[in-house]
């Protein structure tokens, strides 16, 4: 083509509607280990007009407090990078275990440095707000923690009001291994904790395991209420959002 054929069309007229998220546009910092968090966000908020958009914050594949610790300082920062510029709904920090040794105040300080005034979550925080709605008092917990961040957990759950009469682990703390741990070892893990005890809900803590597929399923087998890291922090982030559909595929929760 020589310069003479060549056309170039400019100013074409074009118009601008709500985007991906007219409804809502949820941000949430991942882990950089974590392959679980994204997956199950994207089933649950699978929803017209609300997306999902993240950042990811490095950490260490060992769970230990003093890890968990060191991500204080890069919380705000990867904030900040999550569609730059522009406006978030809701924020949510993907990490159960440093939210507890950080402090969910601390982290929500870290993210309005840069995103001033939004609404903000964490596993732990939303986990509380589902225990509420739910009406459950007494929850029984499944980790893959190891002792020491288990015992952590359970004292700041029980500081919050709540009882912990059954606390079960897989004591596993490499994430990317916890990653893998599969669907039915989950599934027998809450079996074994719900009947271990009198609870009236079972929460699986740590963004790497995978529930939100089988919440249903798994509440229809053992008669009552479960939630997880992520499956609670997504419905917080909706509910923070102003969505309040009912998604009864994914459990109690979500019809609240």
């Amino acid at each position: 083509m020589t310069e003479r054929e060549f056309t170039n069309i400019t100013d074409i007229p074009f118009e601008t509607d709500g985007g991906l998220a007219p409804r809502a546009a949820i941000g949430v910092i991942v882990l950089a280990t974590d392959q679980t968090l994204e997956y199950e966000f994207r089933k649950i908020l699978d929803l017209p007009g609300v997306a999902f958009f993240e950042s990811r914050i490095p950490n260490s594949p060992s769970i230990t407090p003093e890890t968990l610790k060191e991500m204080e300082v890069l919380i705000a920062d990867c904030a900040e990078v999550i569609l730059g510029g522009l406006e978030l709904d809701v924020i949510g920090y993907g990490c159960t275990s440093a939210s507890m040794v950080i402090g969910e105040e601390t982290v929500f300080e870290k993210i309005r440095s840069v995103r001033p005034g939004i609404p903000c979550t964490t596993p732990i925080t939303a986990a509380f707000a589902a225990f509420d709605a739910l009406g459950a008092k007494r929850i029984g917990v499944l980790t893959p923690y190891r002792d020491d961040i288990n015992h952590f957990m359970r004292d700041y759950i029980v500081a919050r009001g709540y009882q912990v009469p059954v606390f079960g682990s897989f004591n596993e703390e490499n994430d990317p291994i916890a990653a893998r741990i599969s669907p039915s070892s989950i599934r027998d893990g809450i079996a074994r904790v719900a009947e271990s005890g009198d609870v009236d809900a079972v929460f699986i803590s740590c963004t790497s395991l995978r529930l939100a597929e089988s919440a249903r399923q798994t509440e229809a087998e053992i008669g009552i209420p479960v939630t997880s890291s992520n499956h609670a922090m997504a419905w917080h982030c909706l509910r923070l959002a102003g969505i309040d559909d009912r998604l009864p595929e994914f459990g109690r929760l979500y019809t609240l």
